[in-house]
Formats: structure tokens, sequence, C-alpha cells
């Protein structure tokens, strides 16, 4: 017995001196950050709505840090190999939320498995991950990738989940799978004389989108990121309360629970989309800054852990996943601060949300399985 207690011991202590802590303490930092404000962002809504959707997220992140932990103690390789299988099964469903999805807020996103929603957008980003991960692993472009290199991870992989998402409707996180997609394939570079002629399609193909393909109700988010004083009242409102709770915050911002916009309502989904104009609010620019700057550390040290990883596949694995976070950090804070219109784009590790977190959390675990796997060999 004493033997055995000395043996799992030494496995634990092994365990715990392989993890990458350098990686994990930004996360955590960012938890602590996102349930101090989520709790503040939700004091307003009620008690009663205070404790269900505060109580809920803490369960959500206890969940988030089991799965990190178990993804960890994976080799990041069962998932490679298995990309295509994950890939297939968050495309069906997709399409099941096509016909079966929940429709709530205008958009039609979610399964309703009882005992949670689950939005399938959400994993189809590991997803592609995964299996972009999967194909660029597998070839070498010396001279960048060509139009046939690109036709089957652009036009299939990409492509066909972009359509689909952006049916629901959910054109941000249609366009966050997008530019995933395209950051991977830039990390293994694109020739340049393909990479100018994407460049000029794209260009038509968002000028077709505007006339044929937008809706009214995203082409008014156009105008009012342009314009939200055309419509304070209507279209403009959110992004107006969003950038009144930002300025007001200052320097020092004005304490815990004490931000006017959020505590008397007047700031919308608070503790999902604009959870940043909290944080802002609250504690100003020196809270916003330091905010920011622990993003910084998470991403410099994915990284590293790419540029050290033991084989092509982990180093854009790990890519992928700097890529998703940095992505939806970058287009939520500058859609809260007016500098991008107004999508359903939540900020990672802070947001409130189930499908979120998990997702997150089991992409920064195959980040950290990645770091982990290095001390093998």
């Amino acid at each position: 017995m004493a033997d055995y207690n000395s043996g799992f011991q030494i496995q634990e202590r092994g365990f715990l001196r392989k993890l990458d802590w350098n990686f994990i303490v930004p996360i955590v930092t960012l938890h602590v950050i996102g349930i101090i404000n989520l709790y503040s962002a939700t004091h307003g809504i009620g008690a009663i709505q205070t404790d269900r959707l505060f109580v809920s997220q803490l369960f959500w992140l206890l969940k988030g840090w089991i799965v990190f932990l178990g993804v960890t103690l994976v080799d990041y390789q069962f998932f490679i190999r298995a990309a295509y299988v994950l890939y297939v099964l968050n495309l069906v469903a997709l399409v099941a939320v096509i016909f079966f999805g929940k429709v709530a807020l205008g958009a039609q996103r979610w399964l309703d498995l009882g005992i949670f929603s689950y939005q399938p957008s959400e994993s189809m980003k590991l997803a592609l991950v995964l299996v972009l991960a999967k194909i660029l692993a597998q070839k070498s472009f010396a001279n960048g990738m060509g139009l046939k290199d690109l036709a089957f991870p652009l036009l299939i992989l990409i492509g066909v989940p972009f359509l689909i998402t952006a049916e629901q409707p959910d054109l941000g996180t249609a366009m966050m799978l997008f530019i995933i997609g395209i950051s991977m394939l830039f990390f293994v570079r694109i020739r340049r004389a393909i990479l100018v002629g994407l460049t000029a399609v794209m260009l038509m193909a968002v000028t077709g989108a505007w006339f044929f393909g937008l809706r009214d109700y995203q082409k008014h988010r156009i105008y009012t990121f342009l314009d939200p004083a055309r419509d304070p009242r209507g279209k403009g409102y959110n992004s107006i309360q969003s950038k009144i709770a930002v300025g007001s915050g200052q320097i020092v911002g004005k304490g815990f629970r004490k931000g006017t916009q959020s505590q008397l309502e007047f700031l919308p989904e608070r503790h999902t989309d604009f959870i940043y104009s909290v944080l802002s609010e609250e504690w100003g620019f020196l809270g916003s800054f330091f905010t920011i700057s622990v993003f910084g550390l998470l991403f410099a040290s994915m990284i590293r852990i790419a540029a050290h990883a033991r084989d092509k596949a982990g180093a854009l694995l790990a890519v992928g996943v700097t890529a998703t976070v940095f992505w939806h950090m970058f287009v939520n804070i500058s859609m809260v601060i007016g500098l991008l219109p107004i999508v359903g784009i939540p900020l990672p590790l802070l947001s409130y949300g189930g499908s979120n977190m998990l997702t997150t959390m089991a992409a920064l675990g195959l980040v950290s399985s990645v770091s982990y796997r290095k001390y093998l060999f």
C-alpha cells in the first residue's frame, strides 16, 4: 500500500510538473476576471436571474477545466486522427439546426438537448482547426499553396460550414469560421499571385453579398456602425450605450458594481456580447489594459508552444487555436468600442455561455496537450 501511494504521488507530481504553467496562469487569471465581471454584469437583472446565470457559469467553468485537463492527458494525435469524423459530425449537427434548431433572438442556432442547448457552430470552429491541421501537415508547400492545393480546404472544408452557418442566420460566427481557416492557410503560405487573385475574388464576393446575400437587418448593422446616431433608440442603441459605458470608465473606472450603464440596465446583453463594456466602465482603462495584456501573455505562450511542438500537426493545431481565441477577442473588443459593426461574437473566457466555454477550454486543452507531449521525447 505504501509503495502504491508513493508511486501515485510521483505520477501526480510528474503530471503537474509537465503542465505548462506559463500557459495555464493567464487562463486562470482571465477566468477570475470573467467571474468577477459576470457577477457585476448580472447584478441588475434581478436576484433570481443573477443567481441562475452566475451559478450556471460556475458549473460551466468547472466542466471547462475538467475538459481542459482531460484533453491535456490525451495525445493530440488522437484528435488529429479523428479529425474527419469530428468534422462530419459537426457538419451533420449544423444541418440538423436547419430542421430542428431552437430559435432565439431571431436566429436558429441551437439544438435543444434537454439538459442544455448546444450551438454546433461553436464546436465547428474547433473541428475546422483539427481537420485543417491534419491535411496541411501531410504536405509540404515549399513555394506556397497553389490553386489545386487550396481548392479542397478553402471551398469545401471552410466554405460549406461558412454557408450553412450564414444561413442560420449567424453571419458573425460564419465570418469567424472563414477568418480562422484563412489564418491557418496563411501560416503555411499562399503563393503571392494566387493571393492577389483571391483578394480580388473576395472583394467581388463581398460586393455581391451586399446586394444579393445580406438581409436587411444585417445591412442596418453596417449603416449603424457608420452612423449610430441615425437611429439612436433602435438599431444604433446597442453601439451608443456600449461606447458610453466604455468611455465613462475613464482611467480607473467607477468601481465594482457601480457602473451606471450596466447596473441600471441601459447596456444590452451585458453578460455575453458586451461583457467588455461592463469591465471598461467599472475598472476603466487600467482594468481594460490589464485584461488585454493577460490575453497577450496567453497568445505569446501559445505561439511559443507552436514553435516548440514535436511535429507539424501540433504546431498547426496550436496556431489554429491561437487564431480562434485571438480573432474572437479582437472582433468582440473592436465591436463594443465602435471599431467594427455589432455582431454576436462572445469574448473568450469572459462572456457567459456554455457552448463557448466548453469549446474554448477544449481548444486550449489541445494546445496544452501539444505542450505536454514535448516532454515525452
